[in-house]
Formats: C-alpha cells, sequence, structure tokens
C-alpha cells in the first residue's frame, strides 16, 4: 500500500521552529515534485512550498520564503518542511503531497494524512 506518513508537528511558541518530515512507503516518490500544503481551521487548504524530484528547484508562497525551507533525501524517500520564525498564522494541519510541480492541489495524486501545528503568541 502506498502512503505518505507526515511527522514532526506540534506546539510552538511564535518565533520558534520545527522540521516536519514526510515519508513515503509502499514505493519510490524520487521522480516526482513533492509539495507542502496546509489548511487553518474554517480556510480553504493553500499551497506552501513544492521541490522538484532532483531538490534542485523550490518554490515557496510568498508569506513563507525567507521562514521555511523545503528538502528531500531521496535516498530515504523523505522530504522536509523546516519552519524557523513561525507566527500564529502559521498555524494550521499540514500535508505532503507527491505528484507534478506546481501549486494546484490537482497537481498531486498522493498525499498524507496531515500533522497538526499551532504556533502559540
Amino acid at each position: 500500500q502506498v502512503q505518505l506518513v507526515e511527522s514532526g508537528g506540534g506546539l510552538v511558541q511564535a518565533g520558534g521552529s520545527l522540521r516536519l518530515s514526510c515519508a513515503a512507503s509502499g514505493r519510490t516518490f524520487s521522480r516526482q515534485a513533492m509539495g507542502w500544503f496546509r489548511q487553518a481551521p474554517g480556510k480553504e487548504r493553500e499551497f506552501v512550498a513544492v521541490i522538484s524530484w532532483s531538490g534542485d528547484s523550490t518554490y515557496y508562497t510568498g508569506s513563507v520564503k525567507v521562514r521555511f525551507t523545503i528538502s528531500r533525501d531521496n535516498a530515504k524517500n523523505t522530504g522536509y518542511l523546516q519552519m524557523n520564525s513561525l507566527k500564529p498564522e502559521d498555524t494550521a494541519v499540514y500535508y505532503c503531497a507527491a505528484g507534478k510541480w506546481g501549486t494546484p492541489s490537482y497537481n498531486y495524486d498522493l498525499w498524507g494524512q496531515g500533522t497538526q501545528v499551532t504556533v502559540s503568541s
């Protein structure tokens, strides 16, 4: 069974850091782009960041640029989202996904179950 499993979420104070991981099992996703999305309560799921299959290209939504870093280790079949200088508005469920490069959620055909990130003020 193919699945993505996120980990690393939790409760952190504003200004703190968290690193999310996304482990793929059942198949390799080394030839697919990996994206991170988030969904805050009462809001639609939004794009956060994407990394190409090779890791050479990345793209971020404006609100997280400079603060977040996306990376991947294809040998470990794992992706990461390093989040620094966290703000209360970063509070959301974070999802990783595998699929085609891009920002729309429909580009991605494999999704994790999500991990909660809560930033207190």
